[in-house]
């Protein structure tokens, strides 16, 4: 399981971002890249995708809640689902 965080945001000097809105809940299948929830700072607001790909097992920050940068969002876990063996 890894924990996903709230990132600097480049050339943007913000201590903190707002949630404004998870674009994904937990139970759902991530894919590297897809949006998982919408940050807002003092200058910007933008969509941060996922790092990897997996399961989101749990949100931990709720909508309007203000989260420090570097302090943790949600976690993702690997798919719990392993590939079938092929039959001999």
């Amino acid at each position: 399981m890894t924990t996903v965080i709230v990132p600097k945001s480049g050339g943007v000097t913000s201590t903190k971002a707002i949630v404004v809105r998870w674009l994904k809940h937990e139970g759902d299948r991530v894919k590297a890249g897809d949006p998982l929830v919408e940050l807002e700072t003092e200058k910007i607001s933008y969509e941060l995708e996922s790092p990897f790909g997996g399961i989101l097992t749990k949100l931990l920050a709720h909508e309007t809640a203000e989260v420090p940068v570097g302090d943790p969002l949600c976690e993702i876990a690997e798919s719990a689902a392993k590939p079938a063996k092929a039959k001999k």
